[in-house]
């Protein structure tokens, strides 16, 4: 029997000096989006993905590329369109003229942080050439499988305004997202100090490459899911996150309920938000901070529901207040 030695507290509190080192950074160039950027790293510790919701100009783009900065790692960035195929992403096989035979091309999947914009203008042939992606951290292309380099994740992002000529994403496809986070105008001054940063006229590359450092690498990142993966959870807390995603099938004004994969993911990045917080534990309030992101994409109101004008995150809140918490 092989016997495994508990992490010591000094690799959790390496976690929570990541954690800090990272925003620092982040932010010495993108302002604001508290949600953004805690869900982001989040799901990026816990093996998932996000799915972000905002209008076009709050910093999308610049936000991956300082992401990729900070954490060492390679980014890219699709724009979806009607007319994007599935071969555009994962690439395609390409006939060698010298070699007289084909060898496969990989596409802009092949990177380690993905922007996918505006990932609803593209139809559901194209959404499918994400989903073995997102799950499996692979192509299978002609029967052989292409790994994408590790860690890997998907920031998607759609606009709530705009319905022409958009796709709905399929439910499968939404619960591939570990978190639906919901991005908001900036406020007051925030805008201000954004407009003060970013009129300079200055070249983005430049700014990354002078005033942003990078704090870790690929390599520490994967150890640190592996850390994040030890957090204890206590059976009280399993039961907790159990109860919280069982009730939303049986939640009055919700006519869809979350799976068993929303429970999984409130799992991990509880585990996630404590190494972050420098503990070997979780505690309610790391669940209770990511309820809201991992489940609002997973349910669905009621017709009568939508026409009384509720939100889905006004039922959730509800649904969260009725459950009680454990008390160790």
């Amino acid at each position: 029997m092989i016997e495994t030695t508990p992490p010591s507290p000094e690799r959790f509190e390496r976690a929570r000096e990541i954690y800090r080192r990272l925003t620092q950074e982040i932010g010495k160039l993108y302002v604001g989006q508290d949600e953004l950027v805690l869900g982001t790293l989040t799901a990026l510790f816990s093996h998932g993905h996000v799915l972000i919701e905002s209008v076009p100009g709050l910093g999308k783009t610049l936000f991956v590329r300082t992401l990729g900065k900070v954490l060492g790692c390679q980014f890219g960035r699709i724009q979806f369109t009607a007319d994007l195929m599935p071969s555009d992403i994962t690439g395609a096989p390409v006939f060698d003229m010298k070699e007289s035979e084909f060898r496969f091309h990989p596409g802009p999947v092949f990177t380690q942080l993905l922007l996918a914009d505006e990932i609803n203008r593209s139809p559901a042939k194209t959404h499918a050439a994400l989903l073995e992606i997102m799950q499996e951290y692979r192509v299978t292309i002609d029967g052989v499988s292409h790994e994408v380099p590790r860690p890997f994740l998907v920031m998607a992002t759609q606009n709530p305004l705009e319905s022409e000529g958009t796709y709905n994403l399929p439910e499968a496809q939404l619960d591939r997202f570990m978190f639906k986070l919901i991005i908001d105008y900036p406020d007051s001054q925030q805008e201000a100090e954004i407009l003060r940063m970013h009129s300079l006229q200055i070249d983005l590359s430049q700014r990354l490459h002078d005033e942003v450092a990078t704090v870790t690498s690929p390599q520490e990142i994967r150890e640190m899911i592996a850390l994040c993966g030890t957090v204890r959870i206590d059976d009280s807390l399993v039961d907790y996150i159990n109860n919280l995603v069982r009730l939303t099938r049986n939640w009055p004004s919700l006519h869809i309920g979350a799976s068993p994969r929303a429970g999984i993911a409130l799992m991990q990045s509880a585990r996630t938000l404590a190494a972050f917080g420098g503990r070997d534990y979780a505690t309610p309030d790391d669940v209770v901070e990511v309820v809201l992101p991992a489940l609002r994409h997973r349910v669905q109101l009621t017709a009568e529901a939508e026409v009384e004008g509720r939100r889905v995150d006004e039922e959730l809140t509800a649904l969260i207040r009725s459950v009680e918490v454990p008390r160790s």
